[in-house]
């Protein structure tokens, strides 16, 4: 689809928009008994209930047309077939290959990838079996009781999110632990309570020569190596990179090194190798599920049609609020504890994606595209931030996450939290019109005059769109299939937008000027070629760094 042709399909949309202005969803729901049945649907046992958006069937059919016309079908093709549709790095981009439960081939340029990627898959579970089971020990000849990720973005947001998410799944003796910040703080603050012989920690860099990675990693050697000796350094790391001369000379054995390949990006990669730590925490068994829960979601995107698929439905309501209604902001609000990361981890996965200002040409783009992506679990975030999403100038669109059963068995906590989803997504959609809180405020026994004063502050818009999640339990298999839902709903948005969803050259100005300031920052040359901001803040800490006099 040509970029005035997007425009006008925008465009077109807003004439739908206009028409639903008139119309709020309370109505639509008072007029539609059946609503819920007409915009809900499933893949498995995932329910998506997308019927409090402010849509009709009307604007859903243009939203699919606008699918059609923008090549979404086609597309996805290309992207399963290992065309390179990241076009500024000419790479294939098969992340879902790692998870591929099927039997048929899975050529990346000319070849099976699938043979790799079971041969890493068997090393894991060869490996992670034998850390479990006390078969490899350390290097006192103890069994392994805390596992240390070092790793930053993909190498880290991934397992830590899941690690945490398959709680249940862990056992007490085998802790698993991620740093990625450069703040030494990061690093101090995780080994303060380790000890070093039963500790174990996995080095996670495609490369290894990140920055903060390798930083981090040279700390945790030196105080591996300075309780243990530089002896030990071999029994105690692991990598996950393709830099096999660089790890050795680390002193990392090549039999503890697991790699991954250039069409596995970072942000995707938690399938990969990047799980190993997922694997040590929860068993391979349950991150073998993890992956075939992803499957079972891919096979629902590729095979279900457009009006019944979750990731396309998911992803058109977003570009519906971001493009035709102006929404900037998106939250993700999980109601579940153990998601507490779920959303840090989906900023990652769509603003590195679609944070994109050029379209696939390098021209600009005439359109917006990602939104901001934030949230918190609740019932915490209802205490917090809830306000104004309720009452703020500002429309925010969010997804609700809830199982209908907990890990747990405490009642009431989980019908309290059930509860409390419900009523979210249902205030946010009715509101509170003047005349309820009118009568309200009578039946309290308030006068005229405090009615007046009081009601304004009590009115409630509603009108507030949300989707919500609904499923049986936080399983390996579920969370599996939650990931790769929005990992869809970005590809989704990005073939809107014509973007490129798979590079992340905005992260790399950055990197390149920390490098060019660090010998200021370390006194050992001069700032004279910097701005006077930069120069007024690099002698300022000169001036502190030393602390007190």
């Amino acid at each position: 689809m040509a970029k005035s042709g997007r425009k006008a399909s925008f465009t077109d949309l807003g004439k739908h928009r206009k028409r639903l202005e008139t119309q709020p969803m309370r109505l639509q729901f008072a007029e539609d008994p059946n609503r819920f049945e007409r915009f809900s649907a499933r893949a498995g046992d995932l329910l998506l209930d997308y019927s409090k958006n402010r849509i009709d069937e009307e604007a859903m059919a243009a939203l699919f047309d606008l699918a059609r016309a923008a090549g979404l079908e086609e597309r996805r093709t290309q992207m399963c077939e290992g065309e390179h549709i990241n076009l500024t790095e000419n790479r294939a981009v098969m992340h879902m290959a790692l998870r591929y439960q099927g039997d048929r081939p899975v050529p990346v340029d000319g070849k099976d990838v699938m043979p790799d990627v079971r041969a890493v898959l068997a090393a894991i579970k060869t490996y992670t079996d034998a850390i479990r089971s006390g078969e490899i020990r350390s290097h006192t000849g103890e069994q392994f009781t805390d596992v240390v990720n070092i790793g930053i973005g993909g190498s880290d947001l991934g397992p830590a999110m899941v690690t945490l998410a398959l709680e249940p799944y862990t056992r007490p003796d085998l802790r698993a632990h991620y740093v990625s910040n450069v703040d030494g703080a990061h690093i101090h603050d995780t080994l303060k309570r380790l000890n070093p012989g039963t500790t174990l920690f996995i080095v996670a860099s495609k490369t290894f020569t990140t920055d903060e990675t390798m930083t981090n990693a040279g700390s945790a050697r030196k105080w591996l190596a300075e309780s243990l000796g530089e002896e030990a350094v071999p029994s105690h790391f692991a990598a996950v990179s393709t830099n096999i001369p660089a790890c050795a000379a680390f002193g990392i054995q090549e039999d503890r090194i697991f790699g991954f390949w250039d069409w596995v990006g970072g942000r995707y990669s938690v399938w990969s190798a990047i799980g190993l730590p997922i694997a040590l925490a929860v068993g391979y068994d349950h991150f073998s599920a993890f992956l075939s829960g992803a499957d079972a979601m891919d096979q629902h995107f590729l095979s279900a049609p457009l009006e019944k698929n979750l990731p396309v439905i998911m992803g058109l309501l977003g570009v519906w609020y971001r493009n035709v209604w102006g929404f900037s902001t998106h939250a993700v609000l999980p109601y579940d504890q153990r998601l507490s990361r779920f959303a840090a981890y989906l900023q990652q996965q769509d603003m590195e994606s679609n944070g994109k200002s050029v379209t696939l040409s390098g021209k600009p783009v005439a359109w917006s595209t990602g939104p901001i992506v934030w949230g918190e679990p609740g019932t915490n975030g209802q205490h917090a931030f809830y306000q104004l999403i309720h009452q703020g100038t500002d429309v925010v669109p969010a997804d609700f996450l809830v199982a209908a059963r907990p890990h747990e068995s405490m009642p009431p906590h989980h019908a309290k939290l059930v509860a409390n989803v419900l009523a979210q997504s249902e205030a946010l959609m009715l509101g509170k019109t003047e005349e309820e809180v009118v009568a309200e405020l009578k039946a309290q026994g308030l006068d005229k005059k405090a009615i007046k004063s009081l009601a304004p502050h009590k009115i409630f818009p509603g009108n507030r769109p949300s989707n919500t999640l609904f499923y049986p339990q936080l399983t390996p298999e579920m969370l599996g299939s939650l990931v790769a839902l929005y990992e869809h709903k970005v590809f989704t948005q990005g073939v809107i937008w014509n973007v490129n969803s798979y590079d992340q050259w905005g992260v790399e100005l950055g990197k390149q000027l920390a490098k060019a300031l660090l010998s200021k920052v370390e006194g050992t040359s001069g700032a004279e070629d910097h701005d006077s901001s930069t120069r007024g803040l690099l002698a300022y800490f000169h001036a502190n760094k030393g602390g007190p006099a």
